[in-house]
């Protein structure tokens, strides 16, 4: 039994001594750059009521929800997303508000996935979300902003699928087919399943013209050059109005100079049933899924009160360490730290020379020297530790050992 509490559950694990350094160090230089664009912090409670993550405000599925009680017999979970307690807050504290809020958080998010998976089901998210503009100009800003949070923390192989809801939206509702139809498709096209997309169509009653952008979806993919290939194949007003904003959000790119990280993917779905603009994923090597996700939710803030435009992001902190660490990127951990090691009766004079390190910005590891170890074995322990130098006060004198 006592083995067994020594090991986690299934989806969850311990961090510890470098690589929970070397992620705190990721999470701050993103803050650092979230800061530099004006976003001031917000932290919500690791749980909340149900209902805030109801099937109606567009979050996940109930069973991929962690849920228990409290006294009062209330349905509560934790939280599985950041954006609804956000949501949440606006409403909340904001409502009287009219210019643009710009909040910024890092928390853990939870998510009871199956455990064939082989997924965390506890991950730390840091990231951003921009309420109070419906502009190119603010999808733009979030984009920018998490490109600039990459390349910030080290990570320059990357790249950011984006897309719009509306595009597939409108290729829809041109079909004309029912609900049931549409979400079958809507299936068909998230799991990139175009094969099984095109037998789904033959049988339906869709024109030949606009059968045929459905199963071109896959060459629907680059810059603003494919973009004005797509105008010329399909116009509606939702289509006209996401082909139209992805270009300009195209243009500022250019602007920022960050323009080749992001290519549009017209095929793209949303995960999120808020979502009701551009959506996008950033994708590197060393891990399978997106370390980042985000959109446009102009609605969701609604549900719970407050009218408001909004569009963020979040970094998944847990699959960018995996990718930087698979990718051989440095991520700088400290690397000045002193052990101080002190006979007994000389504690005084190590204290005031370790204050004085400390003063001065060095960290100091102070051990008083355990006479049933030798010296040479407190070396060996320096060198497989975190400690560059190392000094030894004695009776004779202080000695500086180097390593």
């Amino acid at each position: 039994m006592k083995k067994v509490l020594l090991h986690t559950p299934e989806g969850v694990r311990d961090i510890y001594n470098r690589e929970c350094e070397r992620k705190l160090y990721l999470q701050e230089k993103i803050h650092s750059v979230l800061k530099n664009y004006g976003y001031r912090d917000i932290q919500t409670p690791s749980f909340e009521f149900f209902d805030i993550f109801s099937k109606e405000k567009g979050t996940v599925a109930s069973n991929q929800m962690y849920k228990f009680f409290d006294r009062e017999g209330n349905t509560l979970v934790l939280r599985p997303d950041m954006t609804p307690p956000i949501a949440r807050c606006v409403s909340k504290y904001f409502m009287e508000d009219d210019m643009p809020i710009r909040l910024c958080y890092s928390g853990q998010t939870f998510i009871n996935s199956a455990e064939h998976q082989g997924k965390l089901k506890e991950r730390t998210q840091t990231g951003a979300e921009l309420l109070g503009e419906n502009t190119a100009d603010s999808d733009c800003e979030v984009l920018a902003v998490t490109i600039e949070a990459l390349l910030e923390c080290g990570l320059t192989k990357f790249q950011i699928e984006a897309g719009h809801a509306l595009f597939f939206e409108g290729l829809l509702d041109e079909a004309g087919i029912s609900e049931e139809d549409k979400e079958e498709i809507r299936a068909l096209v998230e799991n990139k399943n175009f094969f099984g997309m095109e037998e789904y169509l033959s049988n339906l009653s869709v024109n030949k013209s606009l059968r045929e952008v459905f199963l071109r979806l896959p060459e629907f993919i680059g810059s603003g050059e494919m973009i004005a290939q797509a105008k010329t194949l399909i116009s509606n007003e939702k289509v006209d109005h996401a082909l139209s904003r992805l270009e300009k959000v195209y243009t500022l790119l250019s602007y920022y100079g960050y323009d080749k990280y992001v290519s549009f993917d017209l095929s793209t779905i949303a995960k999120r049933n808020y979502y009701t603009g551009i959506i996008f994923a950033g994708y590197t090597y060393g891990v399978g899924d997106a370390i980042l996700t985000g959109g446009r939710y102009d609605n969701l803030v609604r549900q719970f009160g407050k009218d408001i435009p909004s569009i963020g992001f979040g970094i998944d902190l847990d699959r960018m360490l995996m990718a930087m660490s698979g990718q051989k990127i440095h991520i700088p951990t400290d690397s000045g730290s002193v052990f101080l090691l002190y006979e007994n009766n000389l504690q005084k004079q190590a204290i005031c020379m370790a204050s004085k390190f400390r003063k001065e910005g060095t960290p100091v590891t102070l051990v008083r020297r355990n006479t049933d170890f030798s010296l040479e074995e407190y070396r060996e322990y320096v060198k497989t530790g975190d400690f560059t130098r190392m000094y030894y006060i004695s009776e004779e004198d202080a000695k500086i050992e180097g390593i």
